[in-house]
């Protein structure tokens, strides 16, 4: 066998690879681009839809187990890069700009942990190599200020027309916690709510992003349905747990973003499970399978199951979520892996093409 036989059964046997994260193949995704032989071994060169920072040493043992089930015994040594696109949104709506894709993290009912979800969600994947922005939605009960570290701080604006948004752990944040006394309720009907949420969106110099991360608020009334409407989103996240009632609503919520068109990435399970911290024990406290079950219901992915973890609470308190404080615990392990599944999960979805086509003028004569 000549050496281009032997580098084209490698591009073969690397193409046939399913990713577990996209769950298609490397060659579906059309993620291999270069092959080529190196040092008595081979050099493959992936560009995958999603961040890759970390994921080499997860991915280079499963190619190399791969390349030998195919009989070729030598060294792969691989090279990554993070090809994340642009994603449709509703048809009524186009892409925002410089940002890339806004993820709606949402949840049926309130207490379910869907602000601990979406902060992590958004540095998980900063920590993965991607640009991230976080938007918090929840006019009524802010919460990014204090998870970020950011509570009592105020954003800048150079020209008095646009908000500068505050920096925390790599990620770019704005909230109506920035902008008001933490002390003070907001009395607002539901029109002004929308109004400030979509200038808290569009006159924040966001800069590029790959994702923004949009932390709903919960429940599916008519300020729920009117961002769904307005803001162009690429996909969501349901942020249920595991107890029926709280399902209950998280069906709701999912059933909102189909009605208005927005793709549902998947369903977190948060609060799945707790560990005792003295003896290990695993307990389901709300119930088990329930994110599973719906998803399967749904034809939506499960996208993470994440436990119940009084260090988890006590780290987005102080400022530091789970992801910054504890990167290379069990707890934010299940963070990171939820983050690469949504970003895959919204990879694999339908690319953006508006762009490719002509805008259409019409002109009286």
């Amino acid at each position: 066998m000549t050496a281009d036989d032997l580098t084209d059964k490698v591009r073969a046997a690397l193409e046939a690879f399913v990713d577990p994260y996209l769950g298609e193949s490397l060659g579906a995704a059309k993620a291999v681009c270069e092959v080529r032989a190196s040092g008595g071994g081979f050099r493959a060169r992936l560009a995958l839809g999603f961040p890759v920072g970390g994921y080499a040493a997860e991915l280079q043992p499963a190619l190399a187990e791969m390349l030998a089930s195919a009989g070729i015994s030598a060294p792969l040594a691989l090279e990554l890069e993070a090809d994340i696109r642009t994603h449709a949104v509703q048809r009524t709506l186009k892409p925002l700009g410089d940002i890339r894709n806004v993820v709606a993290v949402a949840s049926g009912k309130g207490g379910v942990g869907k602000s601990t979800v979406a902060v992590n969600l958004a540095l998980a994947w900063a920590a993965q190599g991607a640009r991230v922005g976080v938007l918090d939605a929840d006019i009524y009960g802010p919460s990014q200020p204090l998870m970020l570290g950011l509570a009592g701080q105020q954003p800048t604006s150079l020209d008095g027309k646009h908000i500068r948004p505050l920096v925390s752990h790599g990620v770019s944040a704005m909230s109506i916690g920035f902008l008001v006394d933490a002390e003070q309720p907001m009395v607002w009907r539901g029109p002004m709510v929308t109004q400030a949420l979509t200038q808290l969106l569009g006159e924040t110099q966001w800069g590029e992003l790959d994702y923004l991360v949009v932390d709903m608020p919960p429940g599916t009334g008519d300020i729920q349905l009117t961002l769904a409407q307005r803001v162009p989103v690429a996909g969501a996240v349901i942020v249920t747990t595991p107890q029926d009632i709280a399902l209950a609503d998280a069906r709701k919520g999912l059933r909102m973003f189909e009605k208005v068109a927005v793709p549902v990435l998947g369903i977190v399970e948060n609060m799945s499970v707790h560990v005792c911290s003295n003896c290990g024990y695993a307990e389901h406290i709300f119930g088990a399978g329930g994110g599973a079950r719906m998803a399967q219901q749904y034809g939506v992915r499960l996208l993470g199951e994440l436990p119940l973890d009084a260090h988890i609470r006590e780290e987005a308190d102080g400022g530091t979520p789970t992801v910054v404080a504890a990167p290379e615990s069990p707890r934010a392990r299940a963070y990171f892996e939820m983050a690469r599944r949504t970003a895959a999960a919204l990879a694999v979805r339908a690319r953006d093409r508006s762009s490719l086509f002509p805008e259409i003028v019409v002109e009286e004569t």
